[in-house]
């Protein structure tokens, strides 16, 4: 029995969660590891090879990685759940005119419930992840922080773990750099596994085309929003498009030809099935209705609070002042415009390098 403790570790197959299990075991810590089952990408009909924390060959290098260090492993299938709660948002967030960001759904609120609920059964103290970011405790309440290596900081994607899910929750590779943990992989004999390359695709889409998982989801989906209409800033009708859930704020390429300058989505209206088309420019906002709001560093804040936001992941934030809206909303408004405001992605506060709190951004201004 470890004087540390138990810990459960979220173990992908990648370099990450791998070296993480390594540092927990090297710091005395009685580690289990367990690999999440999330999708069998076969049944989505996509036409690339399943790769990634889901695939088979994955698995497979968490599981031997443990018997290698001697601890056990487990393989926890949340299929059913994942499919239920993350696809299901991620077509109908879609289908509603927004752009979804199901990675961070998964983590906050499918991933992190089951480690916990399995640390429970396993009387695990606590669980580890390799994610790059800090948990600092203050005043009473836990708030992630940014990582040493900005390059890899993970600290976006985490604004929605609640403070039962920081209190439990350890980052070991916190405070080192991508190749740091790359030369410790290679330094303890896994010279391959340093070599690994990192995924960045969604796990249930790794061809990368969502457009052809939504029309694989929704039969008839094709049919039902074909022949909508681009119009320019005016209401002018400019062209015709291929159904508005096939498009995203921002958008310039895919838009088709015989525009004279550079065209860009600007707005998606799904009850006319109506894509607004405009210049770099009309992507600018001033503000933006922010809901789901989960607060970490502070339970709650004045109105006019001013603090660095991001609004997409790697975004150098911008200064803007946040006002309460009933339990869970925030009106933010930026004090320098900003450009490309995509409802259904995420808005997260920043006090320095704290996470204040987060959000889905529910509608520009």
């Amino acid at each position: 029995m470890s004087n540390k403790g138990k810990v459960l570790v979220a173990m992908s197959g990648g370099i990450d969660s791998t070296v993480t299990a390594m540092l927990m075991h090297e710091a005395g810590y009685e580690v289990i590891g367990i690999t999440m089952k999330t999708w069998d990408y076969a049944s989505s009909g996509g036409s690339k090879k399943e790769t990634g924390c889901c695939s088979l060959d994955s698995i497979n290098d968490a599981r031997e990685v443990s018997v290698e260090m001697g601890f056990h492993h487990f393989i926890l299938d949340i299929r059913e759940e994942f499919g239920d709660y993350v696809i299901d948002d991620f077509v109908d967030e879609y289908i509603a005119g927004r752009t979804p960001n199901p990675c961070i759904l998964c983590n906050t609120h499918i991933k992190w419930s089951s480690l916990l609920k399995r640390a429970d059964a396993m009387d695990c103290e606590f669980i580890a992840t390799g994610h790059y970011a800090k948990i600092n405790h203050t005043d009473g309440r836990y708030h992630i922080t940014r990582a040493k290596d900005l390059n890899k900081d993970q600290s976006y994607v985490l604004w929605g773990l609640s403070q039962e899910c920081m209190s439990r929750s350890i980052f070991p590779l916190a405070d080192y750099t991508k190749p740091e943990i790359r030369q410790m992989a290679a330094n303890r004999g896994y010279e391959a596994l340093a070599k690994k390359a990192e995924s960045y695709e969604i796990c249930f889409v790794p061809d990368n085309d969502y457009r052809g998982f939504l029309k694989r989801r929704v039969p008839g989906l094709e049919d039902r929003v074909a022949g909508g209409m681009f119009v320019d800033q005016h209401g002018n009708i400019i062209g015709k498009h291929d159904g508005y859930p096939f498009y995203t704020i921002g958008q310039r390429k895919g838009l088709g030809g015989g525009f004279k300058t550079p065209k860009y989505v600007t707005e998606i209206r799904p009850d006319d099935n109506v894509v607004v088309l405009g210049e770099a420019d009309d992507l600018l906002r001033n503000g933006m209705i922010v809901s789901e709001v989960n607060m970490q560093k502070y339970q709650s804040i004045d109105n006019a609070t001013e603090v660095r936001t991001m609004v997409r992941y790697n975004d150098p934030g911008v200064m803007a002042q946040l006002y309460t809206q009933g339990s869970d909303q925030m009106k933010v408004e930026f004090l320098a415009n900003v450009r490309g405001i995509a409802p259904g992605q995420s808005a997260v506060f920043y006090e320095g390098d704290d996470v204040i709190g987060g959000g889905r951004i529910y509608s520009s201004l």
